[in-house]
């Protein structure tokens, strides 16, 4: 079976994004969370083993799917096949110039900034995670994420600045001034938005103020 399958996978190529969004291909890329032949595809999806064949190969093309082993079947060769990771992610890099950036949004209060700096974040991790692995290396991060039910605004005003004055305070104690030669450098993000509590048409906006 070869090396197991990435947990996930950041695609950081327009190609890559391309091929997985086309929809035969997003629906072959969902059944092949475990090994299987172009003739099994064909008859779970009712397509042409041709058709399929076809699908597999632009995908390998692009690095979304693998070789796993050939299978002799009476005078031909079968190729099982598998999705290279388990998830996927489509990095903002995709997008290029126009790619969500924190430095593009002017109000640090509105939900764009917030979707503006995630999108960043998955793109630096996503660069990083690649140098990482061509090293050899683990990529160390912290992830720490809670729900907090406030009884008012006020109490979540009270939160964010307490929130605001804590950080400051860390980041004062622990920071070294320095290049490269004094320590690591990170980058933190705390950011906040209300919780979906209940199922939803995705198409009907939320009643919740905001940009």
């Amino acid at each position: 079976m070869g090396h197991p399958a990435r947990q996930l996978e950041v695609l950081d190529q327009p190609s890559q994004a391309a091929a997985l969004l086309e929809p035969t291909r997003l629906r072959l890329m969902q059944e092949l969370h475990e090994p299987a032949s172009a003739t099994e595809l064909s008859r779970r999806l009712s397509e042409p083993r041709q058709r399929i064949n076809y699908h597999l190969r632009e995908l390998e093309k692009v690095g979304l799917v693998e070789l796993v082993e050939e299978r002799k079947r009476g005078n031909c060769m079968e190729r099982v096949v598998r999705a290279t990771a388990r998830g996927y992610l489509v990095s903002p890099e995709v997008l290029g110039a126009i790619g969500a950036t924190p430095a593009n949004v002017q109000d640090r209060l509105s939900s764009a900034y917030l979707v503006a700096v995630c999108a960043e974040t998955i793109r630096e991790v996503g660069i990083l995670r690649g140098r990482a692995e061509r090293a050899g290396k683990k990529l160390p991060t912290l992830t720490l994420q809670t729900e907090v039910r406030f009884a008012s605004p006020e109490s979540m005003h009270a939160f964010a600045a307490e929130l605001t004055d804590a950080l400051a305070r860390l980041s004062a104690k622990h920071h070294v001034a320095g290049g490269d030669d004094a320590g690591r450098l990170f980058k933190f993000t705390v950011g906040g938005y209300p919780a979906i509590t209940r199922p939803e048409d995705p198409h009907t906006p939320s009643p919740t103020p905001g940009e």
